[in-house]
């Protein structure tokens, strides 16, 4: 696999990558043609499953690349990681009160963003798609650092990430598409808008490798924002989702234990 992404432009490896993740996102919306309610215990485990994917990228292919990157422009190597996670979580605080949409776990009425009279189908699938940007972003820059040439990025290692992320997509893709059933769509409508949400992946994987391959420079910067805007992402919405139902809360913390190790595993194994 690794030889066969080698023959591609990074910015192709980019959108191969994310077109991937969007793959898995569309598997996991095609669970709603054969549930129309999913397991609380099962959900909290997929989405603590997704948070600790997220935890472990976030650090072994984000931050841990973007200090030893730091090297080559900064004399405080900690500054542009610093920097980076702090704007990345700034841009998602800004989009999550900006935009409007509600998640899964809201109950009727209840919205994030300025008021509209959108229906909730359509503000549940904001929501993730919100989400979703900022992990199609880290795939690309990871494929954008081999470009620059920096000896911690591979092109293993960013196949890693982007496994790693649509592991993780999955069952994101049915937590948006079985609520919007459960609202009482058809089910080829909730797959439907359930997909799309994992579409904002690939414009975002060749946005972010097409700027760190012509600003070489920033590409510490941009694996760190992609670290803050995914560790935003878990703390705002998987996490608490995750643990809202009290007598459920161990089996989210065994998924996010799980998809943090597999996520290491990969990470560590391919890169």
């Amino acid at each position: 696999m690794i030889q066969w992404f080698s023959q591609f432009h990074p910015v192709t490896q980019a959108l191969i990558g994310t077109l991937f993740t969007y793959a898995v996102t569309a598997l996991g919306s095609a669970m709603v043609f054969f549930f129309k309610e999913i397991n609380k215990k099962v959900l909290n485990g997929m989405l603590g499953f997704a948070a600790g994917v997220m935890i472990a990228a976030s650090y072994w292919s984000l931050l841990a690349p973007a200090i030893e990157m730091s090297e080559e422009f900064s004399t405080f190597v900690w500054v542009p990681a610093a920097i980076g996670f702090l704007l990345g979580g700034a841009f998602l605080w800004i989009v999550d009160k900006t935009l409007p949409h509600v998640h899964p776990s809201f109950k009727q009425g209840e919205q994030e963003g300025v008021k509209t009279s959108l229906q909730r189908s359509v503000l549940l699938v904001l929501a993730i798609t919100i989400h979703n940007f900022p992990e199609g972003l880290a795939v690309g820059v990871a494929f954008g650092a081999v470009a620059a040439g920096l000896p911690s990025a591979s092109i293993a290692g960013a196949v890693a990430l982007a496994i790693g992320i649509g592991i993780q997509n999955f069952p994101e893709g049915a937590a948006v598409s079985v609520p919007l059933r459960r609202e009482g769509l058809s089910r080829r409508k909730s797959f439907l808008y359930g997909q799309a949400s994992g579409m904002v992946e690939p414009i975002a994987g060749v946005l972010g490798a097409s700027l760190v391959i012509l600003f070489r420079p920033i590409l510490p910067y941009a694996l760190a924002f992609a670290a803050g805007a995914m560790i935003y992402v878990v703390i705002e919405e998987l996490v608490p989702t995750a643990q809202r139902e009290e007598e459920h809360n161990d089996i989210s913390t065994i998924g996010a234990m799980l998809g943090f190790t597999i996520m290491m595993v990969l990470d560590v194994a391919l890169g």
